[in-house]
Protein backbone atom coordinates (compact mmCIF):
# COMPACT_ATOMS: atom_id res chain seq x y z
CA UNK A 1 0.00 0.00 0.00
CA UNK A 2 2.67 2.33 0.54
CA UNK A 3 4.64 1.44 -2.34
CA UNK A 4 1.57 2.19 -4.27
CA UNK A 5 0.81 5.40 -2.09
CA UNK A 6 4.01 6.72 -3.50
CA UNK A 7 3.27 6.36 -7.13
CA UNK A 8 0.16 7.75 -6.76
CA UNK A 9 1.15 10.68 -4.99
CA UNK A 10 3.76 11.49 -6.87
CA UNK A 11 1.72 11.41 -10.31
CA UNK A 12 -1.37 13.13 -9.03
CA UNK A 13 -0.55 14.79 -6.04
CA UNK A 14 -1.56 14.40 -2.23
CA UNK A 15 -4.92 16.89 -2.86
CA UNK A 16 -6.02 15.06 -6.02
CA UNK A 17 -5.18 11.25 -5.11
CA UNK A 18 -8.11 9.32 -3.32
CA UNK A 19 -7.78 6.54 -0.50
CA UNK A 20 -10.60 5.13 -3.68
CA UNK A 21 -7.63 5.79 -6.10
CA UNK A 22 -4.68 4.23 -3.84
CA UNK A 23 -6.66 0.98 -2.82
CA UNK A 24 -7.12 0.39 -6.08
CA UNK A 25 -3.04 0.97 -7.30
CA UNK A 26 -2.06 -1.40 -4.54
CA UNK A 27 -4.91 -3.96 -4.92
CA UNK A 28 -6.48 -3.94 -1.86
CA UNK A 29 -9.77 -2.88 -0.27
CA UNK A 30 -10.76 0.16 1.18
CA UNK A 31 -11.59 -1.65 4.94
CA UNK A 32 -8.19 -2.68 4.47
CA UNK A 33 -7.03 0.40 3.89
CA UNK A 34 -8.94 1.93 7.12
CA UNK A 35 -7.50 -1.72 8.90
CA UNK A 36 -4.32 0.27 8.57
CA UNK A 37 -4.89 3.79 8.06
CA UNK A 38 -7.52 6.06 10.05
CA UNK A 39 -7.02 9.15 7.37
CA UNK A 40 -5.43 9.84 3.94
CA UNK A 41 -3.10 12.23 5.90
CA UNK A 42 -1.78 8.94 8.30
CA UNK A 43 -0.83 7.48 5.32
CA UNK A 44 1.01 10.39 3.81
CA UNK A 45 2.66 10.34 6.74
CA UNK A 46 3.74 6.73 6.63
CA UNK A 47 4.02 6.93 2.84
CA UNK A 48 7.40 10.23 3.77
CA UNK A 49 8.57 8.09 5.91
CA UNK A 50 8.61 4.73 3.80
CA UNK A 51 10.12 6.90 1.08
CA UNK A 52 13.02 8.50 3.16
CA UNK A 53 14.13 4.63 4.43
CA UNK A 54 14.17 3.95 0.40
CA UNK A 55 15.97 6.96 0.15
CA UNK A 56 18.27 6.07 2.61
CA UNK A 57 19.07 2.63 1.49
CA UNK A 58 19.66 3.90 -2.01
CA UNK A 59 22.45 6.15 -0.70
CA UNK A 60 23.73 4.37 1.79
CA UNK A 61 24.80 1.70 -0.33
CA UNK A 62 25.73 4.01 -3.58
CA UNK A 63 29.19 3.68 -4.88
CA UNK A 64 30.39 7.30 -4.60
CA UNK A 65 30.39 6.20 -0.83
CA UNK A 66 33.47 4.08 -1.96
CA UNK A 67 35.18 7.27 -2.85
CA UNK A 68 38.16 8.37 -0.88
CA UNK A 69 37.84 12.03 -1.68
CA UNK A 70 35.05 14.23 0.34
CA UNK A 71 34.93 16.27 -2.96
CA UNK A 72 34.52 13.29 -5.62
CA UNK A 73 32.12 11.76 -3.30
CA UNK A 74 29.99 15.39 -2.97
CA UNK A 75 29.96 15.25 -6.99
CA UNK A 76 29.68 11.40 -7.53
CA UNK A 77 26.25 12.02 -5.72
CA UNK A 78 24.87 14.63 -8.02
CA UNK A 79 26.21 12.67 -10.52
CA UNK A 80 24.01 9.42 -9.48
CA UNK A 81 21.50 11.73 -8.94
CA UNK A 82 21.36 12.65 -12.30
CA UNK A 83 21.42 8.57 -13.61
CA UNK A 84 18.46 8.37 -11.58
CA UNK A 85 16.78 10.86 -13.76
CA UNK A 86 15.00 7.93 -15.78
CA UNK A 87 11.74 6.38 -16.07
CA UNK A 88 8.38 8.27 -15.61
CA UNK A 89 8.28 11.21 -13.82
CA UNK A 90 6.82 9.38 -10.48
CA UNK A 91 9.92 6.76 -10.88
CA UNK A 92 12.00 9.51 -10.05
CA UNK A 93 10.58 12.74 -8.70
CA UNK A 94 10.31 13.56 -4.86
CA UNK A 95 7.48 12.28 -2.76
CA UNK A 96 8.66 14.47 0.28
CA UNK A 97 8.67 17.84 -2.13
CA UNK A 98 5.67 17.08 -4.20
CA UNK A 99 3.82 17.04 -0.67
CA UNK A 100 5.21 19.53 0.91
CA UNK A 101 4.54 21.74 -1.85
CA UNK A 102 0.69 21.34 -1.74
CA UNK A 103 0.42 21.39 2.29
CA UNK A 104 2.77 23.46 4.07
CA UNK A 105 0.30 25.49 4.79
CA UNK A 106 -2.78 23.06 5.16
CA UNK A 107 -1.29 20.22 6.75
CA UNK A 108 1.16 20.79 9.26
CA UNK A 109 2.16 17.31 10.37
CA UNK A 110 2.93 16.31 6.29
CA UNK A 111 5.27 19.80 6.24
CA UNK A 112 7.01 18.83 9.25
CA UNK A 113 7.63 15.27 8.63
CA UNK A 114 8.61 16.17 5.09
CA UNK A 115 10.84 19.09 5.98
CA UNK A 116 12.31 16.30 8.51
CA UNK A 117 13.21 13.76 6.17
CA UNK A 118 14.45 16.16 3.81
CA UNK A 119 16.67 18.03 6.27
CA UNK A 120 18.00 14.47 6.97
CA UNK A 121 19.14 14.25 3.88
CA UNK A 122 20.95 17.53 3.73
CA UNK A 123 22.29 16.54 6.71
CA UNK A 124 24.13 13.22 5.07
CA UNK A 125 25.30 15.37 2.41
CA UNK A 126 26.79 18.22 4.44
CA UNK A 127 28.82 15.25 6.03
CA UNK A 128 31.13 14.90 2.82
CA UNK A 129 30.64 18.50 1.48
CA UNK A 130 32.30 19.50 5.08
CA UNK A 131 34.94 16.98 4.77
CA UNK A 132 35.29 18.37 1.11
CA UNK A 133 35.55 22.28 2.36
CA UNK A 134 37.84 21.62 5.08
CA UNK A 135 40.25 20.16 2.13
CA UNK A 136 39.33 22.58 -0.67
CA UNK A 137 37.98 25.43 0.30
CA UNK A 138 38.73 25.47 4.47
CA UNK A 139 38.23 29.89 3.95
CA UNK A 140 34.67 29.62 2.10
CA UNK A 141 32.39 32.22 3.91
CA UNK A 142 29.50 29.61 3.57
CA UNK A 143 28.45 26.67 5.72
CA UNK A 144 28.30 22.54 5.12
CA UNK A 145 24.84 22.78 6.40
CA UNK A 146 23.80 25.62 3.61
CA UNK A 147 25.53 24.29 0.64
CA UNK A 148 23.55 21.00 1.64
CA UNK A 149 20.37 22.49 1.57
CA UNK A 150 21.02 24.37 -1.58
CA UNK A 151 21.72 21.24 -3.41
CA UNK A 152 18.23 19.83 -1.94
CA UNK A 153 16.79 23.00 -3.44
CA UNK A 154 18.19 23.19 -7.16
CA UNK A 155 17.17 19.22 -6.60
CA UNK A 156 13.67 19.67 -6.06
CA UNK A 157 13.59 22.99 -8.17
CA UNK A 158 14.43 20.89 -10.92
CA UNK A 159 12.35 18.26 -10.41
CA UNK A 160 9.48 21.01 -10.64
CA UNK A 161 10.94 22.09 -14.41
CA UNK A 162 10.35 18.43 -15.40
CA UNK A 163 7.17 18.23 -14.61
CA UNK A 164 6.25 21.77 -16.02
CA UNK A 165 8.19 20.74 -19.48
CA UNK A 166 7.26 17.25 -19.36
CA UNK A 167 10.85 16.41 -20.10
CA UNK A 168 13.71 15.06 -17.57
CA UNK A 169 16.46 16.62 -19.65
CA UNK A 170 15.89 20.04 -18.24
CA UNK A 171 16.70 18.75 -14.70
CA UNK A 172 19.43 16.75 -16.04
CA UNK A 173 20.79 20.40 -16.98
CA UNK A 174 19.99 21.61 -13.83
CA UNK A 175 22.05 18.99 -12.15
CA UNK A 176 25.06 19.66 -14.26
CA UNK A 177 24.51 23.37 -13.56
CA UNK A 178 24.78 22.21 -9.77
CA UNK A 179 27.74 20.53 -10.66
CA UNK A 180 29.78 22.68 -12.09
CA UNK A 181 28.78 25.78 -9.43
CA UNK A 182 30.00 22.78 -6.48
CA UNK A 183 32.63 22.67 -8.98
CA UNK A 184 33.82 25.96 -8.09
CA UNK A 185 33.01 26.15 -4.67
CA UNK A 186 34.95 23.07 -3.64
CA UNK A 187 38.24 23.65 -5.98
CA UNK A 188 40.74 20.57 -6.63
CA UNK A 189 43.35 21.71 -3.80
CA UNK A 190 46.77 23.11 -5.95
CA UNK A 191 49.97 21.11 -4.75
CA UNK A 192 52.66 23.24 -3.90
CA UNK A 193 56.09 21.30 -5.12
CA UNK A 194 59.16 22.04 -3.43
CA UNK A 195 62.59 22.03 -5.06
Amino acid sequence: MLDAALRVIRTKGYGSSTVDDICRAAGVSKGSFFHYFSTKEDLALAAAAHFSAGADALFATASYRQADDARERVLQYLDLRSALLRGEMPDFTCLLGTMVQETYATHPAIREACDDYIRHHAADVAGDIAAAKSACAPDAPWSAQSLALFTQAVIQGAFILAKAHQDPNVASDCLTHLRRYLETQLPEPTTTRTS
